[in-house]
């Protein structure tokens, strides 16, 4: 646990996060203030046979990689684009391939002149904005297709599932696996009784991030730069504390801060453990505990960390440890018979790039009492593990059916009622908020205790407060009321 902590006095007096924190529960979901006292639209109908009309919210970088995708799938027209940054390089090849499409810089004006145009939204935009899009979305009646994780805090995540279930709208998270090989084969191999008996998940995912080299002992945020002349910067902020602009936040750079991002725990825990936490019925954990942190601040994630989620027993099946490993020197050891570490084939390019290899590739081990198994990211099948035990079973695995439609598809056949989403909020959210969850022990530093049912931490305070994280920026109160 050495390079671990700072003391909480420290972290108390500090942060910017604090002020007002503790009021945010009777502040926000309190009444119908605000944005809740507009009419709320019902749910865009969108006949069989029609395309659904998209509107694409952040169309950079991997906005840009998704944003192909829709036009793929030959389902939907795009009838707005929207970027903070409209006319930056890394938005003109979208701005291109859709001549003529109105464009936005800020989404509060495009939900004001278009709402009534747009049956859906596509939003890959970073973290931390993801709940003001989403809520405002919804209430209009608009469904929505979200990049993970499904949003930067806690209780954002459960405000957008309450808000799926009182607007009525169709919604997916985009953790694209969950329409590939991986999903189809672990639940068919759960409901033959091939997984069943699980104790034991480790997690990994050791290649390099963004901020491995930064200076840890970092003691302020970076001074301010000029900003660009095509960024809406105060709409970039949405709702976070104020910051002064550099480039240290834009173009990806967000996932690096606590205050903006969920560090590589968001960006990939949804890729690798999906399938794990859906079809183990595994809810939410009672303790998460930061067995290691490297270079531990208060400002951007660890360079390496260890986490170990408990998860109680659930009806039948046994109590349930996952461990997560990140980090280039923390490199988790694999059971004997292993064999090779491939790399996902599934994991997508993010702007035309393609993640490189490593020692051990992202993904995952599952221990039950008879069988173990290794799996990677994304859409990759599970293996059973060793060899001559994957030989014993082959006469035993059940038949596992074909995806219908990849995770775009799927979404827009859903707002036309030809099929239904498998991550919808009402699953993505419990799995983002178990991230959320760790992201708060990495944060602090400490072993967090959670209590399932009143959703609360027990043994922190400060931990507790981080589960609504910062009062929003005055003007942006509303997003936050049902």
């Amino acid at each position: 646990m050495a390079d671990k902590k700072i003391s909480r006095r420290s972290f108390l007096q500090s942060t910017a996060l604090i002020g007002g924190a503790a009021m945010i529960p009777s502040l926000l979901m309190g009444g119908n203030a605000g944005a809740g006292n507009k009419r709320v639209a019902p749910p865009k109908v969108v006949g069989a046979n029609e395309k659904v009309g998209v509107a694409l919210i952040g169309i950079g970088n991997r906005g840009a990689e998704v944003a192909k995708e829709f036009r793929k799938t030959g389902l939907c027209d795009v009838v707005a684009l929207c970027d903070v940054d409209m006319g930056a390089k890394h938005t003109q090849e979208i701005e291109a391939m859709f001549p003529g499409v109105p464009k936005y810089r800020d989404f509060r004006k495009l939900f004001d002149e278009m709402a009534g145009r747009i049956d859906a939204v596509m939003v890959a935009t970073p973290d931390h904005s993801h709940f003001p899009i989403c809520m405002t979305a919804m209430r209009e009646g608009i469904h929505v297709y979200v990049e993970k994780p499904l949003a930067r805090t806690f209780y954002e995540c459960e405000l957008l599932m309450q808000a799926e279930k009182k607007y009525g709208v169709v919604t997916q998270m985009g953790n694209q696996g969950h329409s590939e090989a991986n999903y189809f084969q672990f639940k068919a191999w759960k409901d033959a009784g091939i997984i069943k008996d699980v104790t034991a998940v480790t997690a990994h995912m050791n290649n390099p991030r963004r901020w491995h080299g930064w200076d840890p002992k970092m003691t302020a945020y970076p001074q301010g730069e000029s900003i660009p002349r095509t960024l809406d910067w105060e709409t970039w902020l949405c709702a976070a504390h104020e910051h002064a602009y550099n480039h240290d936040y834009h173009k990806g750079q967000w996932r690096c801060w606590y205050d903006f991002g969920m560090g590589v725990l968001g960006d990939w825990g949804a890729h690798i453990l999906d399938t794990v936490h859906e079809f183990l019925d595994l809810g939410l954990p009672t303790e998460v505990n930061p067995t290691y942190l490297k270079g531990h601040n208060r400002f951007f994630y660890p360079m390496s960390s260890t986490l170990v989620f408990r998860f109680p027993e659930r009806r039948e099946m046994p109590a349930l440890d996952i461990t997560w490993y990140d980090g280039l020197d923390n490199i988790p050891a694999v059971p004997d018979g292993y064999g090779v570490s491939e790399l996902d084939p599934n994991i997508p390019t993010v702007a035309g790039g393609k993640i490189q290899p490593a020692k051990l590739n992202p993904g995952k081990e599952i221990y039950s009492e008879t069988l173990t198994f290794k799996g990677g990211s994304h859409g990759s099948k599970l293996s059973i593990i060793p060899g001559e035990r994957a030989k014993e079973m082959e006469g035993k695995l059940p038949e596992v059916p074909k995806s219908p439609s990849n995770h775009y598809a799927n979404f827009l056949l859903s707002v036309m009622g030809r099929e239904r989403t498998r991550s919808p909020f009402s699953v993505a959210g419990p799995l983002s908020q178990v991230f959320c969850l760790g992201v708060v022990s990495q944060w602090t530093g400490e072993k967090i205790l959670f209590d399932r049912q009143t959703k609360q931490i027990t043994n922190n305070p400060l931990a507790n407060q981080l589960l609504w994280g910062a009062v929003p920026r005055r003007g942006w109160e509303e997003f936050y009321k049902l």
